[in-house]
């Protein structure tokens, strides 16, 4: 049996390097980060990577956004030759989205060393893929169903694979790839190095750990440690039925360039995102009952900025990597802190800023106080904002851009036809004007009832935070349970009557 010793790093007990080179990580992979815009090494990765190096299996406990990519895909592409025509490592995603992710992170990682990764999933043409793999690619990423097919094709063999990578494994032992993932591991050679990345550690994982793997070393990034200063963190009590409009008033206000609303049903989350289109945002939704081309497409408007909001459940953002996302907007509270902490740390990465913000119902304001006191970090309370605030928001973009244009752009054709104008008009009567045309001024229409979400079991601070088992229940006595008779109290003399 192996024993799991773990050993848990927070923010004050670390000293952060200051640069990658003191990882000792090879030129080649230490300029392919660098052109990547990496800077200095997160917390995971200051850990992982030089255990990961000396070629030790390693268990890291780490939530989505605290750069577990980089964490263990240096070391993979480290272990990788160039020269092999074998498949030398997988990873092992449980989504697609998160797979196909990985894969791009991987290959600009490996981009100089030239070690190429391909992601293998369902929902696309498996002929597509055999072609690919005839290619020779040096790391699959896969989805553990996918990756079975191909194994029973003999398109993919697992005989000189160095490493494997499980990504989220807590996240696809629910989702039910237990028996395929234990395939996979038994089909590998037994000399292998093993990495298992995952956000918490329940038993069915620390089962998987005791097979499959040689005394790992177990790192713990604490959660609550992982909401990221550069991430200011608000509330707004509202009603249920005002969600909306403040959504709305918000995005007038805030005006940002990469947005993600959270919803907890699917349902809600087309709603909004159909609500947020018809009042004039670039808005689009994605979760798990869109097809595969539809939420690739989603994306890829998302990442270029044609759409500016994206509207998500968790389970269809967990494991998105997106880079320059200025704003979160819980439109329904979390479940739980790591759940909160896994939607706000898609903002304020890689030095950025970022502002999460949660919609919370008065009777949630416990909840969230409870998520508050566990994450230590104060959520600061904001009011709901006017139809006014969301007016001179929209008032203020306009203003910005007329500056920012006539400070870049060429003007000078139109300075005449200016100066007639002037001779004739009052110049703030015409500049009112031309201010108001250029506003988009928030619209009385009515916005949709939005589906009512299911209710949700709401959490106080009779909860400590344990690390092994993540967050738990204090003990409290039995329901029927009496204190014990204090033997010098009088006897009741009615007892019985």
């Amino acid at each position: 049996m192996v024993n799991l010793k773990e050993k848990t790093i927070n923010k004050g007990e670390i000293e952060v390097l200051k640069t990658f080179e003191e990882l000792n990580i090879p030129p080649l992979i230490l300029q392919a980060i660098s052109n990547m815009g990496f800077e200095e090494p997160t917390p995971i990765q200051e850990m992982t990577i030089p255990i990961a190096m000396m070629g030790r299996d390693l268990i890291g406990r780490a939530q989505t956004g605290t750069g577990k990519t980089a964490a263990y895909g240096i070391p993979l592409i480290d272990k990788c030759e160039v020269d092999s025509e074998y498949i030398q490592g997988i990873v092992i995603t449980p989504t697609r989205e998160l797979a196909m992710q990985v894969a791009e992170e991987l290959n600009k990682i490996g981009q100089n060393k030239r070690i190429r990764s391909i992601p293998i999933y369902g929902g696309q043409e498996i002929e597509r893929q055999i072609r690919a793999l005839k290619n020779r690619p040096q790391i699959i990423v896969g989805t553990p169903g996918r990756l079975m097919d191909h194994m029973r094709r003999r398109t993919i063999k697992l005989q000189q694979i160095k490493m494997v990578v499980l990504d989220e494994a807590d996240e696809m032992l629910n989702m039910g790839f237990k028996e395929d993932i234990e395939e996979i591991l038994k089909q590998a050679p037994e000399e292998r190095q093993n990495l298992l990345f995952s956000a918490t550690m329940p038993l069915h994982i620390q089962t998987l750990a005791r097979e499959f793997m040689k005394n790992p070393e177990l790192i713990h990034i604490d959660p609550r440690e992982v909401t990221v200063a550069n991430t200011e963190q608000q509330y707004i009590e509202t009603p249920e039925k005002m969600k909306l409009d403040v959504l709305c008033r918000l995005l007038d206000i805030q005006n940002p360039d990469s947005a993600i609303v959270f919803g907890r049903t699917k349902r809600r989350v087309d709603e909004i995102a159909e609500a947020l289109s018809k009042r004039g945002y670039s808005a689009e939704g994605i979760h798990g009952d869109l097809s595969q081309n539809m939420r690739d497409t989603v994306m890829r408007k998302f990442r270029t900025g044609t759409v500016d909001v994206l509207v998500a459940t968790d389970v269809a953002a967990r494991g998105l990597d997106i880079t320059g996302v200025t704003h979160i907007y819980n439109f329904d509270v979390p479940q739980d802190p790591e759940g909160y902490v896994h939607r706000i740390g898609r903002t304020g990465r890689a030095g950025e800023t970022g502002l999460a913000t949660t919609f919370v119902t008065s009777r949630e304001i416990n909840h969230l106080k409870y998520i508050e006191e566990l994450i230590k970090h104060k959520i600061t309370r904001k009011p709901m904002p006017t139809a006014n605030d969301a007016l001179a928001g929209l008032q203020r973009v306009v203003v910005d851009s007329l500056l920012g244009f006539a400070e870049k752009e060429d003007i000078n054709q139109y300075k005449g036809l200016a100066e007639s104008l002037l001779e004739e008009n009052d110049s703030i009567t015409l500049l009112a004007a031309a201010l108001k045309m250029l506003t988009r001024e928030p619209t009385n229409n009515p916005l949709p009832e939005l589906s009512a979400a299911p209710p949700m079991p709401l959490k106080s601070l009779d909860k400590v935070y344990d690390q092994k088992k993540g967050f738990r229940r204090k003990s409290n006595p039995p329901r029927n349970s009496t204190p014990p008779r204090n033997p010098n109290a009088p006897r009741n003399s009615n007892r019985g009557r």
